[in-house]
């Protein structure tokens, strides 16, 4: 097992690599890029174009690659060019990036004035907290009324319950998170909890037991949009998952051997079913950890990951989508292979070193 583990930690290198290859090719064609962005900004100040070209007659780029650079000094292109590292070839660009990632220094934000570990790290209490607590209750929620369905298939529980589920699948996540800030947080009924932010303006001032308790009292209604809009899915597998085991033969000889229902669903059904729910784990996790709030994070101004990467990809602020990217990838490899070992787990019979070997 521990070859299998390095060799599977070695299999990340060419991964990631691949992955931000391919990135950097599909970002670096698409139009509007950082030294575009800064051009538009100076063409749409008013008499910006007479004062940098030092007055006189508007000056045209000669063999401009950028739109709207026609009337700007080339030499203020060039210097913006310079500023954001365009004046190096693509290849060049792409190994000076790899070469700093290697030693984990990922840059600093074209438009932020920061260095993009410090926002990440600004940031990441917010994607942690929605993140975490989210797939923690998903599964603490899913995975039980998916059994008890599974054992109740058909019954009047299984269907109410089926139908409450399917309408929460329908409903979008941010519609759930609407609706709640409408009930809940002072809108048309109630102002039970607060409406935006992670803690209160007077968190530094609480003991250690109001700071949690604030905490909590401010993951409420995310979280639970969050949850409502996401179990679904989890709790169909959990129930067909089981279901499947439940029809298969060894069941029905354990029966016949004698065995209690609960000594067959815990000591043979349980550990079989629960590989396919293992499985999704990473992608469901990374899901909801990072890109699956983002409308929540912007519902509740809550100001994380998600929100950060989508404004950095709208912005083309490459330093933030690229050390986001690497990091998310990296995460999602991490847990992919936690979720391996997790599988040897639940069940000691797969060997995944043999299985390669």
């Amino acid at each position: 097992m521990l070859a299998y583990i390095l060799r599977r930690l070695l299999l990340i290198i060419p991964t990631l690599f691949g992955i931000l290859l391919l990135n950097f090719v599909i970002i670096q064609a698409a139009p509007g890029g950082p030294v575009e962005q800064m051009i538009a900004k100076l063409e749409g100040f008013e008499g910006a174009t007479s004062r940098i070209s030092g007055g006189g007659a508007e000056v045209s780029v000669a063999g401009s690659n950028y739109r709207g650079a026609q009337g700007l000094d080339p030499e203020l292109v060039k210097e913006i060019e310079k500023m954001y590292g365009f004046d190096k070839s693509a290849p060049e660009r792409f190994w000076l990036m790899l070469k700093s990632y290697a030693q984990l220094d990922f840059g600093s934000s074209f438009f932020r004035d920061a260095k993009v570990v410090d926002l990440i790290v600004e940031k990441m209490p917010v994607s942690i907290s929605l993140g975490l607590w989210s797939t923690l209750i998903m599964y603490l929620v899913s995975i039980p009324l998916g059994i008890a369905k599974a054992m109740r298939n058909g019954s009047t529980f299984d269907v109410w319950t089926s139908s409450a589920i399917i309408v929460g699948y329908a409903i979008p996540a941010f519609l759930f998170a609407i609706l709640l800030i409408v009930l809940f947080a002072g809108g048309s009924y109630y102002d039970w909890f607060p409406l935006r932010g992670l803690t209160s303006n007077h968190f530094d001032q609480m003991s250690l037991g109001g700071k949690i308790l604030d905490y909590f009292w401010h993951l409420v209604l995310p979280v639970t949009a969050l949850v409502i809009g996401n179990f679904a899915t989890l709790t169909f597998l959990t129930k067909n998952s089981f279901l499947d085991e439940i029809n298969k033969q060894y069941v029905v000889t354990a029966r016949a051997k004698g065995l209690t229902n609960n000594a067959i669903l815990y000591g043979h059904v349980f550990r079989n079913a629960m590989l396919l729910i293992i499985a999704g784990f990473p992608s469901a996790f990374i899901s909801i950890f990072f890109t699956g709030s983002l409308m929540i994070e912007v519902i509740f101004s809550l100001d994380g990951l998600g929100l950060m990467s989508f404004e950095a990809a709208i912005s083309r602020d490459y330093p933030v989508v690229f050390g986001t990217l690497f990091i998310f990838t990296l995460l999602g490899l991490v847990v992919k292979l936690i979720g391996d070992i997790t599988y040897t787990l639940v069940d000691p019979r797969i060997d995944f070193a043999n299985r390669e070997g």
